[in-house]
């Protein structure tokens, strides 16, 4: 298992859709992005839990690797959100009596609180990631939330200010990143949608703690943001608030959603230097695309990085479309890639 060497090699931000059998979809969607912990979205009882939840994680493999995804995650299929599955197992918080923030919007979502020292004490997603790199040949991703978007979905009630919980967090993620790698997994990803939310307060210590989080790591790393999912966010703006400023993290990799919301890829030009993670598939359009149009997709983004420097990707939020309907987009994913990498061979 290593990091694929030819052009465009394809990959998926992290989740795939959870099988019916498993997930209660309709709760799902009721939780939408769960802070805290939504037990009651799993169909399957606690003590055959994690024996459904491998074999939903190796079906979920399986479907990537026969659609041509040349980067694997475990399809994020035992988390009931990207970021809850750690969050809620640190020491310091408390979830079972959570607190409420209040978005700029105004909607209020239940979180847990930071009542202590933010601390790991055992392994997260060790087992996940042991787990996926023992069931794939191909090359493999995991994913975790990045310390600055676990900052904002947690209600302070410890730390003296943001900046010191942010950091805290960022030393409790690199303790994580650190052991998955020494499971083999090839690539790590921090999962920062908040930086372009709250763009003041990232402005003054997310890439401080991106790469306090980051310290250490070798090989691939990737910090992926993005506007929201297709399933709850469907209309999007055309430009990131926080992007250029990613140019000064560690990371090798930005990961960026461009498809649902029509970006304009002349800010890839930003970013110079960067490896960029591309989404080409529009998760909210109800249609899988043809590998024409993604093959398009690619060619566009050509004009602004090289081809060496460009990995191909869904937008995010693939965990809420019908299976048939994700597999059908990883498929045109993977033959728009494989015909703009035959363009480029000559």
């Amino acid at each position: 298992m290593t990091y694929p060497t030819h052009l465009l090699p394809t990959t998926v931000v992290g989740s795939t859709p959870q099988p019916s059998w498993l997930v209660d979809r309709a709760t799902l969607h009721q939780h939408g992005v769960p802070r805290v912990h939504a037990h009651d979205m799993w169909r399957v009882p606690d003590d055959l839990l994690e024996q459904a939840q491998d074999d939903a994680t190796i079906l979920a493999i399986r479907a990537m690797e026969r659609a041509g995804i040349d980067i694997i995650t475990d399809g994020e299929i035992r988390r009931e959100s990207y970021s809850s599955r750690f969050a809620l197992a640190l020491d310091g918080i408390d979830a079972e009596r959570p607190g409420e923030v209040t978005s700029r919007a105004g909607r209020v979502t239940r979180v847990p609180r930071v009542v202590g020292s933010i601390r790991r004490s055992r392994d997260v997603e060790t087992r996940d990631a042991r787990f996926l790199c023992a069931n794939t040949e191909r090359a493999t991703k995991i994913t975790l939330p990045g310390p600055f978007t676990l900052s904002r979905q947690a209600r302070n009630e410890f730390y003296r200010d943001e900046e010191e919980l942010v950091m805290a967090y960022a030393v409790a993620v690199n303790e994580e990143l650190r052991a998955l790698k020494a499971t083999g997994v090839d690539v790590v990803q921090l999962d920062e949608p908040w930086v372009r939310q709250d763009p003041d307060a990232a402005m003054r210590y997310a890439v401080p703690a991106i790469n306090r989080a980051l310290d250490g790591i070798e090989g691939p790393t990737v910090v992926h943001l993005c506007f929201g999912y297709a399933a709850v966010v469907s209309e999007k703006p055309s430009g990131y608030s926080f992007l250029a400023e990613l140019a000064d993290t560690t990371a090798a990799q930005i990961s960026i959603e461009a498809a649902q919301p029509r970006l304009d890829l002349g800010v890839l030009r930003d970013l110079s230097g960067k490896t960029v993670m591309l989404g080409v598939l529009d998760l909210g359009d109800p249609v899988a695309e043809t590998p024409a149009v993604v093959a398009d997709r690619i060619r566009t983004a050509l004009r602004f990085v090289p081809a060496e420097r460009l990995v191909p990707a869904p937008d995010c939020g693939m965990k809420y479309l019908p299976r048939d309907l994700a597999f059908d987009k990883l498929r045109a994913l993977a033959e728009g890639a494989a015909i703009v990498r035959h363009e480029l061979a000559g």
